[in-house]
């Protein structure tokens, strides 16, 4: 539970949107938990006539007053109530209509879930419910069932084989936290016990390569570099080598994100592909796209494209805690139906976690643990 917190508390600017969108448009026609508005009844107009002359009659023996006693039960009953329950708020409810599921429409596609994914998962909220009255909580909790049920196929860990070395090519474009993720998985997975090489393979970004050392020299991996410039391909080939020489387990290889010229980058990929494949001809073996989730919509456009160059197996999406957009990995699992292995929340090594689509779906909305 400690990612989920961690997740929960800094998914603040996706949470906070909803948070308040769910609330305005509750508070917008609602009303509070029991509360009926009485319309008195309109007095009928008096007859135009004289009034009667006034009856003299003797004045009436006086009547003792009584004030009947709270009953013994009434009273405990409410001295408890007031100690356990104190004062509650009232619980604003409004009637599910269908203004108020474009409302809920309108909201989602702000947040990023994309309008065919808004529009599927309000009408799945809808059906059955019409003519309810609904309270903030009870749609927040509607929501994160819609979306951990789209989210749960796709939440799956990266396989690991029983190959030496298991292949993985990451892909992504410059910026995406690719490097920084690549660096945090060589360190988690040196952690479990599984012997790791680094390839640098993005020569063309000096800055890249000298982040991917400081993370190998952090986990004690080794980092394959290249001076800058160099062919991406032939680093990878000798990354291979050493790390069958070597024995290891797992082999993660770095390339260029460049999108400006895809026909250059479709070729370097094919390239490196085609190389480590006179190694192994079924490397690589895992293929991650990394997106960001600041990029918000332009993510459904980068696994498009990378679905293109390279065959992707698997996301890894980064920077949910920077962004009002994290309804777009709900898009992406609804649109492309890839495998989601891990998100990440942050810079530390901890800040990249394996998916758990409950997790998500609660900290998307706002719920608590």
């Amino acid at each position: 539970m400690a990612f989920f917190k961690k997740l929960k508390d800094r998914m603040f600017r996706s949470s906070s949107k909803l948070d308040e969108g769910l609330d305005a448009i509750v508070s917008e026609g609602g009303s509070a938990e029991g509360t009926i508005v009485a319309v008195p009844p309109a007095s009928a107009p008096e007859p135009d006539r004289a009034p009667p002359p006034p009856v003299q009659t003797p004045d009436p023996a006086p009547i003792p007053t009584v004030v009947p006693s709270e009953p013994e039960s009434a009273k405990k009953a409410g001295i408890l109530g007031r100690m356990f329950t104190g004062d509650q708020p009232e619980i604003v409810r409004r009637t599910l209509d269908n203004a108020m599921v474009e409302q809920l429409e309108e909201l989602l596609i702000a947040a990023d879930m994309g309008v065919d994914t808004a529009l599927r998962v309000t009408a799945n909220m809808a059906a059955g419910r019409i003519g309810r009255r609904l309270s903030v909580d009870e749609i927040k909790q509607l929501l994160a069932d819609e979306v951990a049920r789209i989210m749960e196929p796709v939440a799956r860990p990266m396989p690991l084989y029983n190959q030496k070395p298991q292949v993985v090519l990451v892909v992504g474009v410059n910026g995406s936290g690719k490097t920084t993720t690549i660096g945090k998985l060589a360190s988690q997975f040196k952690a479990a016990g599984k012997s790791v090489v680094i390839a640098a393979g993005d020569t063309f970004r000096a800055a890249a390569v000298e982040q991917l050392q400081v993370w190998g020299d952090r986990a004690g991996v080794p980092v394959m570099t290249a001076p800058q410039g160099s062919d991406p391909a032939s680093l990878a080939f000798e990354a291979m080598t050493k790390a069958q020489a070597d024995g290891a387990d797992l082999l993660l290889i770095d390339t260029a994100g460049r999108l400006q010229n895809r026909t250059d980058l479709m070729e370097e990929l094919s390239k490196i592909v085609r190389v480590i494949r006179k190694k192994d001809p079924d490397a690589p073996h895992n293929t991650l796209l990394v997106l960001d989730a600041t990029t918000g919509q332009n993510a459904l456009q980068q696994v498009k494209v990378f679905q293109e160059l390279a065959d992707v197996s698997g996301l890894v999406m980064t920077k949910l805690d920077g962004t009002a957009k994290g309804g777009v990995l709900v898009a992406l699992a609804d649109k492309f139906g890839l495998p989601i292995h891990a998100i990440g929340v942050g810079e530390q090594i901890d800040d990249l976690a394996p998916f758990d689509p409950e997790e998500f779906a609660r900290a998307l909305v706002g719920l608590g643990d």
